[in-house]
Parts: C-alpha cells; sequence; structure tokens
C-alpha cells in the first residue's frame, strides 16, 4: 500500500493525550533497559512492528517519579490478523527475564478457551526450543508444555482457562486476557487481577477483537476508552490503543481498511485476503456480517435482517429529562411466565423524541437463566430489574409498578399482546385497566406491530429514541431481528430462542402502537401555594 496510512479518530486522540501526559507529568525510561528489551526480538520469527514498538514502549518502559508504570494496563483493539498474539508472546518474554530486573513476576495467560490461551505461550515456548538458540537459553530457562519459568528470576509463565474457581491466591504480575470480546461478565477477570498488586510494576493486557458479546466488559473497556480519549475521564493507567473504521461507509475504500487493523500495511498476503472477505460480505452481509465485526471491528448483529446497528442502539443511552407530571403510556410484554415480564413507560418530548422507562422482572427458576449473556444480577442492582423467586412471574408485580408510576407521571393508556391479555386482566383491572374501555388498553396485535415497524426503525436511525443508561434494554434490543412479513412487511422475532431474550424491547414496541395517545411534552406549571 503506498502513500500516507491512514488512522481512525481514536488513534488521532491518543497521540494528543500521551502527548500532553509526557509535557505535563515527571515521567522516566531507562534507556538501557529499552534497548535491551527491543534486542530480543532477535529471538522471534517476525519483525515488530512500528505499532507494537509504541504499545511496548508506553505500557512497559515509562515510569512515574514514583517508579510505578506510568500506563499499567494496555487495551489493544484492533482487527483480526494484526498480530495481538505475536506482541503477548514478545511483551511476556521480556518481562521473564532479568532486563525486568522484578524476582517471582509470573504470568497468566487467560482466555475462553485452552487453543486460544496456549497460542502466546506456545509461541514462547517454540522460540526457547528453536534449536538455533535452545542451548543458550537453558542457562536462564526452563521449559515444559505446561509451564515456562526463568531460573534466575524465579518469573513464570503459564496459561490459563476461563473459569473463576479455584484462581484465589495468585500471586501475578501481569495478567493477560486474549480475545475478550468472549467475555460475558467480569467475574472471571476479577479472580485473575485481584491477586496484582503483591508483585511490584503490576499489568494487565487486554487484546481483542470485537465480538458478538454485548454490554460485556469489552463494551466496557470501549467505553472507558472513549471517554479518556475524549477528555471526558483521566486514564487512571489505562492506554487505549484503539483500531477501527469511523463509519461502516468506510469500508469501501481499502485505504481505510489499516485504521482497523495498523499491521495491514507491512502483510500483502493479509491484504489479499481481506480483499478477497470483502467481496463476500458484499455478495451476502447478512451470512458475512463478521466480516465488519471481526476485520474492521464496526460490530453488525448476525441476523436476517438487523433491527438497527449498534450504534443506533448506543445513540438511546443518552440522559432522560425530567418527565414528572408527563403523560405516559405503557407497553407490556409478558410472553412466558416462568421467563421475562416487561413493561416501558412511553414518553413524548417536543423534539419529536421519544423516551422510554424500563422495568422488567425475572423468574429465578428459568430453565434458561444459565444461557442468557448478560449478567442479571448487575440488571438487579441498578434497579432495572427485579427477581421473582417463584414458580412464576405474577402479573401483580406489573400492575405494582404501574399504580406507583401513577404518583409520578400521567398514564393515559396501557397495551399488551391480545394474545395474553387473559394472564393480566385482573391484576390490571384492580388498578382500574379494563380492556372494554379502548381509551384505556390496546390488545396489540400482529398487524399493529407491522404497522409500527416502520416508524421505530426511523426513529433509531434519526437517534430520537433514548431510554438513558439502560444495559438491559440494549440487550434485549440487541437480540431482535426483522423477519419478512406479507405485502413487504417486516415482524420482530428473536435471534436465538432460549438465551437472546427480547421483552424489554417488545414492551416499547407494544407501548409505540399507542404512541399517538401521547401529547407532546409540556413544561410544568407550578403554582404558588394559597395561603388561607
Amino acid at each position: 500500500m503506498g502513500g500516507d496510512i491512514r488512522t481512525c479518530k481514536e488513534q488521532k486522540q491518543l497521540m494528543a493525550h500521551l502527548g500532553n501526559c509526557l509535557d505535563s507529568e515527571q515521567l522516566f525510561y531507562d534507556p538501557e533497559q529499552t534497548e535491551k528489551y527491543f534486542s530480543y526480538q532477535k529471538y522471534f520469527p517476525f519483525d515488530l512492528y512500528p505499532w507494537e514498538r509504541f504499545v511496548f514502549f508506553f505500557h512497559n518502559c515509562i515510569f512515574t517519579e514514583k517508579d510505578l508504570p506510568r500506563w499499567r494496563d494496555l487495551f489493544g483493539y484492533m482487527g483480526r490478523g494484526a498480530g495481538k498474539n505475536g506482541y503477548l508472546s514478545f511483551e511476556d518474554f521480556c518481562l521473564l527475564t532479568e532486563t525486568n530486573g522484578i524476582q517471582g513476576y509470573d504470568i497468566d495467560i487467560c482466555a475462553n478457551s485452552e487453543e486460544q490461551a496456549k497460542t502466546s505461550f506456545m509461541e514462547i515456548y517454540n522460540v526457547l526450543d528453536n534449536p538455533q538458540f535452545s542451548r543458550l537459553f537453558r542457562h536462564n530457562f526452563k521449559w515444559t508444555l505446561t509451564e515456562i519459568a526463568n531460573k534466575k528470576t524465579g518469573s513464570t509463565l503459564k496459561y490459563r482457562t476461563n473459569n473463576a474457581k479455584s484462581k484465589d491466591g495468585l500471586r501475578s504480575g501481569k495478567v493477560d486476557f486474549d480475545e475478550l470480546h468472549a467475555y460475558e461478565n467480569w467475574a472471571n477477570l476479577d479472580v485473575f487481577t485481584t491477586g496484582l498488586g503483591k508483585k511490584p510494576h503490576p499489568r494487565v493486557s487486554y487484546m481483542t477483537t470485537d465480538g458478538d458479546v454485548r454490554e460485556g466488559p469489552l463494551d466496557a473497556l470501549k467505553n472507558r476508552s472513549f471517554e479518556i480519549l475524549s477528555g471526558k475521564k483521566p486514564d487512571n493507567g489505562l492506554l487505549p490503543f484503539i483500531c477501527r473504521l469511523d463509519s461502516d461507509d468506510e469500508v469501501h475504500d481499502e485505504r481505510n481498511w489499516p485504521k482497523a487493523n495498523p499491521s495491514l500495511p507491512y502483510k500483502p498476503e493479509l491484504m489479499q485476503e481481506i480483499r478477497t472477505q470483502y467481496q463476500n460480505y458484499l455478495d451476502d452481509p447478512v451470512k458475512n456480517a463478521g466480516f465488519m465485526t471481526k476485520r474492521m471491528n464496526r460490530p453488525q448483529s448476525a441476523m436476517d435482517v438487523q433491527v438497527t446497528s449498534w450504534d443506533n442502539i448506543l445513540k438511546t443511552n443518552r440522559p432522560l429529562p425530567d418527565l414528572h407530571g408527563q403523560k405516559c403510556v405503557i407497553g407490556i410484554d409478558y410472553t412466558k411466565t416462568t421467563d421475562f415480564m416487561s413493561a416501558c413507560a412511553l414518553f413524548r418530548g417536543d423534539d419529536g423524541v421519544y423516551y422510554g422507562k424500563h422495568h422488567s422482572w425475572f423468574c429465578t427458576r428459568s430453565r434458561d437463566r444459565e444461557r442468557i449473556k448478560i449478567p442479571l444480577d448487575e440488571m438487579e442492582r441498578r434497579g432495572l430489574l427485579t427477581f421473582v423467586d417463584d414458580v412464576e412471574v405474577s402479573a401483580d408485580y406489573v400492575a405494582e409498578w404501574i399504580d406507583a408510576l401513577k404518583y409520578e407521571y400521567d398514564v393515559v393508556k396501557i397495551a399488551a399482546d391480545s394474545y395474553r391479555w387473559s394472564i393480566l386482566s385482573r391484576a390490571l383491572g384492580q388498578i382500574g385497566f379494563d380492556a372494554r374501555d379502548r381509551e384505556q388498553v390496546k390488545l396489540v396485535r400482529p398487524s399493529d406491530i407491522m404497522f409500527v415497524q416502520g416508524k421505530i426503525d426511523s426513529l433509531f436511525n434519526s437517534g430520537k429514541i433514548v431510554w438513558g443508561d439502560d444495559p438491559l434494554m440494549r440487550w434485549f434490543t440487541n437480540n431482535v431481528k426483522l423477519v419478512s412479513a406479507p405485502n413487504n412487511n417486516f415482524k420482530y422475532d428473536k435471534i436465538e430462542g432460549k438465551s437472546r431474550k427480547t421483552d424489554g424491547f417488545m414492551a416499547f414496541v407494544h407501548a409505540m402502537t399507542i404512541e399517538d395517545a401521547i401529547p407532546e411534552y409540556y413544561e410544568p406549571v407550578y403554582l404558588e401555594p394559597i395561603v388561607l
């Protein structure tokens, strides 16, 4: 690839951020140690790319005046094929050596599968076992297929799979998380990182492409990185090396591809492979959605027809205005009594934006609980979910929730699936909502949903749906696909029936079928108290 190499917005922001840090802080590095580290490159069957030298230097060689790593944690986020494992192999080898100067600097490589966890480990093993160097290395190292140890520093390298059991008591100097996108929650990561700090210069390396798990550790680290790079938060020791396209449309110019993969200008074979995969993506974007997600770090949902893009879903995470006293409608989704039940209060702003406040209930005895890929305990702590420890979720829960809302908002109408109304009718009737009164209750039919689908799609595209910071609602929405229906219509369905739940989103859809009952937002007028 000739000419200048293009970089993404986050890479430019990182350069500005690091420049500010170097200008304003008392930071140091040891030129001899740095040179010695890079001299180890000769033992590896590859040359370090410029991005690898850059990242290694800032992650391992820059220290504060208190002799602490300035950037303790590395978040390396780049497209598949960039050489993330090769980088980890080189970094871990260097930190095992006497050049690091820390005794017992143990390193753990963690991944969801043993095969992935062993990748960087085996690269180092093969370096040590190379007949060209093995006699030299035997003075300082001993190695087996399960552990590599430096005899002089007492430092060890091991690989570990994603199993949080029996990991307490680790005394790691460094922990690697390979392919972070596969982690569904923080439980396993926390177990490995709580042992850090028992050895000097603790470090963590998170290396990953993007993937299909949403609202997990990867998304959390991405969001934190974006806030650091935009100046909204201090970095707190995180070095966010983000590589991705700046927009989906940039994929159609291959000169943009190095934005997602900084190694691409130096790997012509990989460039040709990506060209082939790009053509396959053009032929069938649905079947080849992984091309955008894993090669370009632009997450795409793997579905028949995407309900909306992940970027559009993220746009819903904006603050809600003061809705006290406003009129609203409520949609309810209640597909199975032994699973989720969800409700969504819907408001309309004076700017054409629709605001939603959602709550869900979950039966703790659900047979699908172990399949669900979102931390339900965290959703409960955030007040978005209520656990119901019973044989089913009673309709009384949603009735109590709506009854409580009536003290803060003016609830004008309710919508629920016509096929489930018999389950809800008694409880909602007790708080004043009777299906015989069409001004109070709408029984939603499939045709009603197909009628509002186009408007919902337009609202997503224009960023006019706001739910606040509601990761459970974002998860519900990302689990929805559009399925063709007669007369060029679409209906909503689940991507996967047992683990990818959609209840919260469908509660929002039901509310949208009666959105015409909501007047536009108005500023409440508060009268002065009358003193008699």
